[in-house]
Order: C-alpha cells, then structure tokens, then sequence
C-alpha cells in the first residue's frame, strides 16, 4: 500500500520526501501512520528498482533537498499495480482506497472497469463481522448494540459504495 501510494503521488507531479509524506498521511494516516523510519526505506527500496528518480534541488531557506520523481518503470509499474491489484487491495476497505486514489492512472475505461467489477463482486458476497457458525450474522440478530452500530455503518456504506461503483461502472461503459 505505502509503495503504490508513492508511485501514485508522484505519477503526476515529482515531490520531496517531507510534501511525499504529507500527502501519503493525508490519505492512509488515519489508519496507518506513516513513520520517516517506514517511508524512506520504501522509497530507497523503489529508487534501487529504477522505479524512482532522486534529484537534489538547493532549499530554499535550508539545506538542499532531494526531490522524487517516477522513472518510465515507474509509470509502468504504477500501472501494472493498478491493473492487477492483490486480492487484499481489493477486499481491504484502506487498501481499496489506495488503489482507487490512483486508478485514474490506469487510463482505459476497460481496465479500470475490470478492477471496479472485482470490487462489486466482492461486496456482494454474503459477510459479517460476525458469524453463527458459518452464518454471517445481521445487526437485526445481535442484542449488542455496539456490534449491531458496526453492522449497521458497514451496511450502510456498503451500499453507498455498491450504487457509486454501479454508476461509474456503467459510465464506463
């Protein structure tokens, strides 16, 4: 997810670590803060593939700084990631996001439709967070009321998502 979330960001525009960071904590860091100590290795990991650039700019008050930007591998890796996203990018809701921050990048209506449909299909699949047995359990069926608000907001949103991805599926034609 972190290395999907920079070659996203820079896909457009070349950063330095620090916006890079802001820009990745503003997306994921509700969820998953992200450390200097987890960014930068990341980072170095993509630059040591040939997926990223560094060059070093003078600051411009401070010290110089090293700024990012995507090779053409990184492109096509950007691309290759948002095609064939993991099982987990597409059933993990923050993962999920990641992915569809930068499907855009993808660029044929008929690839990124591809992904939508795992998604759709996905959601529709009977789940819970809870089971008897083998049997999701509905809100309606618990006598908690905390985990019938779980059920009740993931219904809820479910649905939500289920019409957007309907609509803009059929945008796309």
């Amino acid at each position: 997810m972190l290395e999907l979330a920079i070659l996203g960001f820079l896909y457009d525009n070349s950063l330095h670590g620090y916006e890079l960071r802001k820009r990745i904590t503003a997306l994921t860091g509700h969820v998953r803060p992200v450390a200097e100590s987890t960014l930068y290795p990341a980072i170095k990991r993509l630059e040591k593939a040939g997926l990223l650039a560094r060059e070093t700019q003078p600051g411009a008050v401070a010290a110089p700084r090293h700024v990012l930007s995507l090779s053409d591998a990184g492109r096509s890796e950007l691309r290759r990631r948002l095609a064939e996203p993991a099982r987990a990018d597409i059933t993990d809701e923050n993962r999920w996001f990641t992915v569809l921050a930068f499907l855009r990048h993808l660029g044929d209506a008929g690839a990124q439709a591809a992904v939508l449909r795992r998604r759709l299909d996905f959601l529709q699949e009977p789940s819970s967070f809870f089971y008897e047995g083998d049997r999701p359990l509905r809100a309606e069926e618990l006598d908690d009321p905390f985990r019938q608000g779980i059920l009740t907001i993931a219904r809820a949103t479910s649905r939500a998502e289920l019409a957007w991805l309907r609509k803009t599926l059929a945008s796309l034609g």
